[in-house]
């Protein structure tokens, strides 16, 4: 990716961002690490299993030199013996095979987790172009993968080519030895050789996982306005949530004002507030607060208290204390408890005045 295209990438990739990149297969995974990984496995497969895959091996040879050099041959024979010897051959090397295959999988695993991702399969023509192929291969990325190769190449020269100069005073005692233990050694001797190559790969890989990370996040980082337009897809527009909202607010104070016949009374300040109060001792056990406003809202629920006789109370620090502390549809807090019961008290006390004359 271009440098300047990079810089204009300054905002950290969001959740979404990050799924999106993961559906198309594009994770930091470091090929390096999941090759060091396979080839110190598999040394240690090799040490491990040697006494098993040495003696299948004799075996092999054995009935190669002693059994098969006496046969009569034909096709068939010869196909008999050839699949007889890659059914052994496999046999011997299926430890080290099933071993690659876990550590292949496990690493992939613990750098990525589970992913299965068919986009990255899909044929794109915007890959075959060369002027893009012509920015990849100057890039950062291709400049370290250059040196992280030549880097392998170089210790893997540097490392067998003191090695095998080590043990070279070794090699002519060999003949003196069976072909089992000419085959123990050679796998003891491989064994050191890709440990110590394997433990530096391990260097390497650890370097290449860190860089392939930090690339990564540099390179899912999103501008500005990218920002801004993934919170426009995730969120709605915010013309459209403005009127969401509008139209929630309206549905609200609808089913407020319908609430408003069925209140025992009004607290208002004279005019600039005004709080519903409806008690229903059998299923509350406080007032319940069924609709509250200010200036024209407060107007409205008095008008609407007025038309249906509903008494009115003018109490302007119990109004105010109500309309600020407790939302439509909650019951009062405890801490007036006492002022709403003698408002209660004072309309009830109305009523049976009322009732009696």
């Amino acid at each position: 990716m271009p440098d300047f295209d990079r810089e204009q990438k300054t905002e950290q990739a969001t959740p979404r961002r990050r799924e999106e990149m993961r559906r198309q297969g594009q994770v930091a995974r470091s090929q390096e690490l999941s090759s060091a990984l396979i080839l110190l496995l598999g040394a240690l497969v090799m040490y491990i299993a040697q006494p098993m895959m040495t003696t299948a091996f004799k075996n092999i040879f054995s009935a190669c030199f002693s059994d098969y050099i006496h046969r009569s041959m034909s096709f068939d024979s010869a196909l008999l013996i050839i699949q007889q010897v890659a059914l052994a051959t496999l046999g011997a090397l299926a430890p080290l095979m099933t071993g690659i295959f876990i550590v292949a999988a496990v690493s992939s695993y613990g750098q990525v987790g589970f992913m299965v991702s068919g986009e990255a399969l899909q044929l794109k023509f915007e890959r075959l172009d060369p002027v893009k192929g012509m920015k990849r291969l100057m890039s950062l990325k291709s400049v370290v993968k250059l040196v992280t190769s030549l880097l392998k190449v170089a210790i893997v020269g540097a490392v067998a080519w003191f090695y095998i100069n080590h043990r070279l005073a070794d090699v002519p005692p060999l003949m003196h030895y069976s072909v089992g233990a000419i085959f123990e050694s050679i796998c003891r001797w491989s064994f050191e050789l890709v440990l110590v190559i394997a433990a530096a790969f391990l260097v390497i890989a650890a370097f290449d996982y860190a860089f392939q990370r930090w690339d990564f996040e540099r390179d899912i980082r999103m501008t500005k306005e990218e920002l801004r337009e993934e919170l426009k897809r995730s969120e709605g527009d915010p013309l459209v949530r403005g009127r969401i909202r509008q139209i929630q607010r309206e549905m609200a104070s609808k089913r407020m004002m319908q609430d408003v016949p069925t209140a025992d009374v009004v607290v208002r300040n004279p005019t600039h507030y005004a709080v519903a109060l409806r008690y229903e001792p059998a299923s509350k056990a406080a007032p319940v607060v069924v609709a509250k406003g200010m200036n024209l809202v407060a107007q409205k629920i008095l008008d609407l208290a007025r038309e249906h006789d509903v008494p009115e109370v003018e109490n302007q620090p119990l109004a105010q204390t109500l309309y600020k502390t407790v939302d439509v549809g909650k019951e009062i807090p405890p801490e007036l408890y006492k002022a709403v019961a003698e408002v209660l008290a004072y309309v009830y006390k109305l009523r049976r005045q009322t009732v009696k004359a």
